[in-house]
């Protein structure tokens, strides 16, 4: 090998080496330093070992049993509802074509907030979670507001199903 080839190893290596020291560097610093938690691009980092207890949420009964069996009811109910919407015209029961609408939005958000609930959870994401969270809630809330207007205002969703599949 020549001198010069292994000149330029020898300095490609110290090269490498400053450089990971400087880009390790802060994440070293801020890893000492920590507040509550601080974040570094693998996630946060949060006070306390693996053999610190497991700070529990407090006892609501909007999760947990209740939530879940409202979520199955919901969905189980809504195959019924949905056979009797199409079998019966929704022009003459108005209220069976409200339930549906109500039934379907509900059964929407309740789906959604659990993806972001396990993906944008707001101890990773504080802001993103907390925004499309909010942004879902804002989006349910005019769905509910504009399938309100059409069911009174206009067809209503069985008859558009209805025209729909018939188109």
């Amino acid at each position: 090998m020549s001198s010069s080839l292994v000149a330029r190893s020898a300095l490609n290596r110290n090269i490498a080496a400053v450089f990971a020291r400087r880009s390790l560097r802060p994440l070293a610093v801020q890893a000492r330093g920590v507040a509550e938690s601080a974040y570094v691009p693998g996630g946060p980092i949060f006070r306390g070992t693996a053999n610190d207890p497991t700070p529990f949420p407090t006892p609501s009964k909007s999760h947990g049993s209740y939530h879940w069996a409202f979520e199955r009811i919901l969905s189980a109910g809504l195959v019924p509802l949905t056979v009797a919407s199409f079998v019966t015209s929704g022009t003459n029961y108005p209220i069976l074509d409200g339930l549906l609408g109500v039934s379907l939005i509900m059964h929407s958000h309740i789906g959604f907030d659990a993806v972001l609930v396990d993906y944008l959870h707001p101890r990773k994401f504080p802001v993103l979670g907390r925004v499309c969270t909010w942004a879902l809630r804002a989006t349910t809330v005019g769905v509910l507001v504009g399938v309100y207007q059409f069911n009174t205002n206009d067809i209503g969703l069985t008859e558009l199903v209805a025209k729909v599949w018939h188109a």
